[in-house]
């Protein structure tokens, strides 16, 4: 299944300050980066795959242009699909991605 190559370079960019602890990952049809083995953000066909900490989830579930990831015909926990509209945007995604990372790992 294909991916928005285009998108997963913009994420590339905007990771590479992070360069030693991402990890890019083939993952649901798409392609996910991993911050320090945490899934943060993918890109799936032209959707932002995003993992968004438990306490954001309603919030962001508000904007029209995001669904929960229902990738397994349910819900899944803590991940949201993004329509992203504009790239100036999608650094905002890639740091909420990052806050769920460095919450989890901060629970370890």
């Amino acid at each position: 299944m294909a991916y928005n190559e285009i998108l997963a370079d913009h994420i590339r960019e905007l990771l590479v300050d992070y360069n030693d602890t991402i990890i890019e990952k083939k993952m649901f049809g798409g392609v996910c980066f991993l911050y320090k083995g945490k899934m943060t953000i993918g890109v799936i066909k032209d959707d932002l795959a995003v993992r968004v900490i438990a306490s954001k989830m309603d919030q962001e579930l508000e904007k029209y242009n995001v669904r929960p990831m229902d990738f397994t015909k349910k819900a899944m926990k803590e991940f949201v699909y993004v329509e992203l509209e504009h790239k100036k945007n999608l650094n905002y995604w890639v740091h909420l991605g990052l806050e769920h990372a460095k919450t989890k790992l901060k629970e370890l």
